[in-house]
């Protein structure tokens, strides 16, 4: 079976601390490849200032360009309407059944995924790589794994990550600031915002 992680995301814009993820989760569990997917329409952020998924794609894109293992994927800005990571991990797995998927996720995440739409087939579909972070300890996270594990049978392990503080929204602000972003993105992303002129 081919191990392939999925790092899914609204990546408005992506930055230093997912590729870290990312390649934290490749390297401690073996992945053949790690596969960005830019989420399309992100119903849990509705009425939020987020970029067209094109121009969230391209970002990616450029993250990720000269990073060996690293691919994008625009399965889920191709589809119409709000977008859905069981619908996504199900397609995946019909297209590719010699694959085993590993969802990439923080622990903000886990800790809200039984609330997402259809649960148990994210957790069908998939292995959950969960980073220790966000405020969270191991034991809190293990406690959040044993929940899930009963309710769903989800197959979940622990990601032990170097903490890195950085997220879109604090990104979006020192923008809008006009303050610098050269340490939270790449540069060739930060650049790609500075020419588009985004989240001014």
């Amino acid at each position: 079976m081919k191990k392939v992680g999925i790092m899914g995301g609204t990546f408005n814009p992506i930055h230093n601390g997912h590729l870290m993820l990312a390649k934290q989760a490749f390297e401690q569990y073996a992945l053949d490849e790690v596969l960005f997917i830019p989420c399309g329409v992100p119903y849990m952020k509705a009425g939020q200032n987020v970029e067209p998924g094109q121009i969230r794609a391209q970002m990616t894109a450029l993250a990720i360009r000269d990073i060996p293992g690293f691919s994008l994927s625009a399965i889920e800005i191709e589809r119409q309407g709000n977008t859905y990571t069981y619908e996504t991990l199900e397609r995946l797995a019909s297209d590719n059944p010699n694959t085993e998927y590993y969802f990439i996720v923080g622990a903000d995440s886990l800790f809200h995924m039984a609330k997402w739409v259809f649960p148990e087939r994210i957790f069908a579909n998939c292995i959950i790589l969960a980073a220790v972070r966000d405020g969270k300890t191991t034991a809190d996270m293990e406690g959040q794994i044993q929940i899930l594990q009963k309710e769903y049978g989800a197959d979940i392990h622990l990601l032990q990550i170097d903490c890195m503080n950085i997220s879109s929204s604090d990104i979006r602000q020192k923008i809008a600031a006009g303050e610098s972003i050269r340490e939270k993105v790449p540069e060739q992303v930060r650049q790609y915002i500075e020419r588009k002129g985004l989240y001014r």
